[in-house]
């Protein structure tokens, strides 16, 4: 058993014994007014006994008890000390205060034990009082220690997918900065400067748990900026957005992912006619995205959702709000990404 005092558990036991010391105050008051005034140090001498006492019995004997509940005997007298020092004890520390001039006695005991009788009601509704308190106490801050490593451990998998989804992405663009320059395209410099962008913006702008709408749709622009590098005319890319207030905030890179997976799963692998199409909305807290872009892969949607951008997408998601929906769908020739979010609801 550990013999060191716990300041924080004894704090506790002091404020539920000021909690129990006005109770009796207000008791005395309102039964002997005549006699208040010396009450009141009777009551905070007596007050101090029952906090330690309490506090013995509720951190050491009990823990005590429990670990040595197959020694029954030792168990047994730990228990009987425990009685003495709620019982013959109070009526020990009467004594003492009498003795010290800080308590003053209102009443003469016929015997030793007329006395500690009047005096042990005292203790045993104590007990109750601490031990209501203390394990309600207890339960709420279990509680809430549950609470915050729940927390804690959504905000370290919230961590992990970022640190996922951003060097997936950078493999993704790099790989088309490759094809360029194996090429030998006089576009390769023009792309190595936009990513060098969309780095800086990853590296200082994206710490915080939140960024501007304008600065995400910035991001975006300077993506699709790079990704048409690789590309000739034939690829249209139309982005349209309607947003009521640029300084809305969301969490950053949020939409990127259905942006690259567009172009990643899509114009990349299009040989005729390959488009991009995206529209946002953001309209009182309401974000409407939708990313379409052509497609001439013909497998089911559950195979779209292993993508792992699409998949790190869903689980931030779960993690971020509480009233969202992301959908996708493949069609004949065209691939769909449709998220809603209530940007209200982020917990």
């Amino acid at each position: 058993m550990n013999s060191s005092i716990d300041t924080k558990r004894l704090k506790l036991f002091a404020w539920i014994g000021f909690a129990y010391l006005v109770l009796w105050l207000l008791s005395d008051l309102a039964n002997y007014p005549d006699t208040f005034l010396p009450r009141v140090a009777n009551n905070i001498w007596r007050a101090i006994y029952i906090v330690a006492v309490n506090f013995i019995f509720f951190e050491y004997t009990l823990k005590f008890v429990s670990l040595r509940r197959r020694k029954i005997l030792v168990s047994a007298f730990v228990l009987v000390v425990q009685f003495f020092l709620f019982s013959f004890g109070l009526y020990a520390w009467r004594f003492i205060g009498i003795q010290l001039h800080v308590y003053i006695s209102l009443r003469t005991d016929a015997s030793l034990l007329d006395g500690v009788c009047y005096h042990f009601p005292y203790s045993i509704m104590s007990v109750f009082f601490f031990g209501i308190i203390r394990h309600v106490h207890d339960y709420n801050k279990l509680k809430a220690d549950a609470q915050q490593l729940r927390i804690e451990k959504q905000e370290a998998e919230l961590n992990f997918l970022k640190s996922q989804t951003n060097p997936h992405f950078l493999f993704n663009t790099l790989n088309n900065i490759y094809s360029l320059a194996r090429d030998k395209s006089d576009l390769t410099p023009e792309s190595v400067l936009r990513l060098s962008k969309i780095l800086r913006f990853m590296l200082y702008e994206t710490g915080g748990a939140y960024i501007f709408i304008e600065q995400e749709l910035k991001v975006i622009d300077d993506y699709i900026a790079l990704e048409k590098l690789r590309y000739d005319d034939n690829l249209r890319v139309d982005f349209k957005h309607d947003i009521q207030d640029m300084k809305q905030q969301l969490p950053p890179l949020l939409l990127i992912p259905l942006v690259e997976n567009a172009f990643k799963h899509g114009t990349s692998e299009t040989r005729n006619q390959p488009f991009v199409d995206i529209q946002l909305s953001v309209n009182k807290e309401q974000l409407r995205f939708m990313v379409k872009n052509s497609s001439e892969t013909t497998s089911e949607e559950p195979s779209a959702k292993k993508n792992i951008g699409l998949a790190n997408l869903r689980r931030q998601l779960e993690l971020l709000f509480t009233d969202y929906e992301l959908t996708v769908h493949q069609g004949e020739s065209v691939f769909t990404a449709s998220l809603t979010i209530n940007l209200s609801s982020h917990v």
